[in-house]
């Protein structure tokens, strides 16, 4: 009997990290290889399956639907050779644990006190992967994910950990043009948008009580490291969350320039694969993530 043609492995991981990610450049940082090496192994696959796994676009990356059929049944094969393989790492008792952390949180909060965890519980390798901020899902091949929803999913273990709270933050130099008249701000007002939130400056702008200009330039940015650096160099004014922006503030290079804060409808909750809900490594993050971030109200 013929033997069954055999898939490159690969081939076959590096398409679930550009499916994650929907981007050749994003996989190749996180492979450690160049975004057409990425390229290269994903066209080699399709051409071995015979079939398209992403449409590409000029500025796009998106799922054919058999590249979605595909990572939905690849990507836990492949989190489980991962697992498998972690736990012959050395004395054969090391852990490791996926987490997905939406890319402010992570940048901010969750990878400057990561080392903490680290030297309580050494045995545990953590894989952080970053994705998209609007996506309101828990990413299919991770164990942990931190991310924002309007409500705690239901089908799968999760914590509140805080709502999303925004305020209007902009460099020192842009605070002192700032100028309000009757409540309204009647100075040159550039504003930054976060594509995700394409609503909130006029929710804040309700909830506030204080006018935006009628005229205001807009910056739309679709991602919120790029919204806080671009504020920062005084392009404008951004919609800056709390307290994942307190860094900025503490060093100087953003100021507030309102007190008013937003509340958004979205949380961020720490959610977790319900079949590794028990496993002890699992338990261990979760309490210290729980105990380091959680707004204690």
């Amino acid at each position: 009997m013929p033997s069954k043609p055999r898939i490159s492995l690969r081939g076959l991981r590096t398409f679930c990290v550009a499916a994650r990610h929907e981007s050749m450049r994003t996989a190749g940082e996180e492979l450690f290889v160049t975004a057409s090496a990425v390229s290269h192994q994903i066209k080699s696959l399709e051409q071995e399956l015979g079939e398209p796994l992403f449409e590409r676009g000029s500025r796009s990356l998106e799922l054919t639907e058999t590249g979605r059929s595909l990572y939905e049944d690849v990507s836990p094969l492949i989190e489980q050779l991962d697992t498998v393989a972690a736990s012959y790492k050395t004395d054969g008792r090391r852990r490791s644990i996926r987490i997905s952390v939406q890319p402010f949180f992570a940048s901010e909060l969750f990878v400057p006190r990561l080392a903490e965890f680290a030297v309580k519980h050494p045995e545990v390798d953590i894989q952080v992967g970053t994705s998209d901020e609007s996506s309101e899902k828990h990413p299919a091949n991770a164990d942990l994910s931190i991310r924002l929803f309007r409500s705690p999913p239901p089908d799968l273990p999760s914590d509140l950990l805080f709502p999303l709270r925004v305020v209007p933050a902009g460099s020192p130099g842009f605070s002192k043009t700032v100028t309000v008249k009757n409540k309204t701000i009647v100075s040159d007002f550039p504003i930054i948008v976060h594509e995700s939130h394409p609503k909130a400056w006029e929710r804040w702008s309700a909830e506030s009580g204080i006018g935006l200009p009628e005229d205001a330039r807009v910056t739309r940015l679709d991602s919120m490291i790029a919204a806080a650096r671009a504020a920062e160099r005084g392009i404008g004014a951004a919609l800056i969350p709390v307290p994942l922006g307190d860094r900025w503030f503490e060093s100087g290079s953003l100021v507030r320039l309102f007190k008013q804060e937003f509340v958004a409808d979205v949380s961020y909750y720490l959610v977790c694969k319900e079949d590794r809900a028990q496993d002890e490594s699992i338990r261990a993050l979760r309490d210290w993530i729980l105990d380091t971030f959680a707004d204690p109200r």
